[in-house]
């Protein structure tokens, strides 16, 4: 039966039946009042109150109580594992692919186990995470700050989950996530498109073609396969991207794990042909997604080295890609990475009348209201469909009121 003890006095019996209450021989010594109860797991719980803190210890047994009944109980000794140990054992059991893995370490060991990292879970509060978010400011731009902040909101909403803490100190309203500056993309011009291109070397001027001609991504355009080229339907069917994870080169789903077909121009095939004519395909063995797997996968590459091997991200944009930018008159920069052939891509679409959702589509978002954040202020005005749809019929709306008006 849940109840306070006070260890500072005790009841003798005398005989009779007549009761006193006695000092007990821990009397000024530690902590007056102990609340015991008895857990949903069934064993006995204890916390301890000072002196002159009764009031205090009655409504922590009251808030147990409560909790206990509501199922929102959360037993106190669960939230003294310090965030160091439990962000561990949330990376080892979150369900992620490698690389998002390898890169969300990375983000959770340098950016919040410094400051968090001995703390015991129970201790965080809302202050400590407006305290940390202001450190980071001019640490960390405001998209990373916005990532770091989204791991750690998971992380303490795991532990909410595990029942570790009763709440997460994130969600308070005096938290105020950190937002990322949305920056409005400025597609590249066909003239620019067509001379980055012209100076890459030969064997890569086609991934120009698949990136501004059918929107892929650069680990998907390292990724196809012949196998994946449907030359009489007008198709491409993105499958895999090739990945960079731990050191070494994996292929594995595209990102967000989805596959998707996407139409193949007529220019984008023949530039497709006749890159194959000039450069055969090679087959490629790489692990599937985790480089420790002992999983491989065979594959056709369109686009390798000149060492039959699959091209690697940061070893292509230094000695191929940013050369052939600076060499077409453009500054070399995060906007001018690859990237700006899926804008140019998503801009000559829009511009064509494409739908939001066809284009989210060929792109591989999930979501239609990103491609549409991403891309609004790239569609085409509404502004003079609308005069000239009503301007088409004010003519005869004048003409009907001057007849109404010269009728006797």
């Amino acid at each position: 039966m849940a109840h306070i003890e006070d260890r500072w006095y005790k009841t003798v019996r005398h005989p009779g039946g007549r009761t006193e209450r006695v000092k007990a021989a821990l009397f000024g010594k530690g902590l007056r009042y102990r609340v015991r109860y008895i857990g949903p797991d069934g064993r006995e719980h204890k916390k301890s109150f000072p002196d002159r803190a009764k009031r205090d210890a009655e409504a922590f047994l009251v808030s147990v109580e409560s909790d206990k009944l509501r199922g929102a109980y959360v037993d106190p000794a669960a939230g003294r594992i310090t965030f160091a140990e439990y962000a561990e054992e949330w990376i080892r059991t979150r369900a992620f692919d490698e690389s998002s893995r390898e890169s969300t370490e990375l983000r959770v060991r340098k950016h919040l186990l410094p400051f968090f990292g001995h703390r015991q879970l129970s201790a965080i509060k809302p202050g400590q995470i407006r305290e940390w978010d202001r450190n980071m400011v001019g640490v960390l731009a405001p998209a990373s700050r916005a990532v770091v902040f989204t791991h750690l909101r998971s992380i303490l909403a795991a532990a909410v989950d595990d029942e570790r803490i009763a709440k997460n100190p994130c969600s308070a309203r005096s938290v105020i996530p950190p937002r990322a500056v949305q920056r409005k993309v400025v597609p590249w011009k066909p003239q620019e498109v067509a001379a980055v291109r012209a100076n890459l070397p030969e064997r890569y001027r086609v991934a120009v073609d698949m990136g501004a001609g059918c929107g892929l991504r650069q680990g998907e355009i390292f990724g196809l396969s012949v196998a994946d080229i449907d030359f009489d339907g007008g198709w491409l069917h993105i499958v895999r991207q090739v990945k960079y994870v731990r050191s070494r080169l994996v292929f594995g789903l595209p990102k967000t794990d989805r596959d998707r077909r996407v139409p193949l121009p007529g220019t984008v095939a023949r530039a497709l042909q006749a890159h194959l004519d000039r450069f055969p395909p090679v087959h490629v063995t790489l692990p599937w997604e985790d480089p420790a797997s002992a999983e491989t996968q065979t594959h056709a590459l369109v686009l390798t080295t000149t060492r039959d091997s699959a091209l690697r991200r940061t070893t292509f944009d230094k000695v191929a890609w940013r050369p052939a930018v600076r060499a077409a008159g453009m500054v070399s920069s995060r906007s001018t990475g690859m990237h700006a052939l899926r804008h140019f891509y998503a801009s000559a679409l829009l511009d064509a009348g494409e739908s939001i959702k066809a284009l989210a589509s060929y792109l591989g978002h999930t979501d239609p209201g990103f491609t549409l954040r991403v891309y609004t202020h790239l569609m085409p005005s509404s502004e003079e469909r609308t005069r000239q749809a009503i301007d088409s019929l004010f003519p005869d709306l004048v003409a009907e009121e001057g007849d109404a008006l010269q009728t006797p």
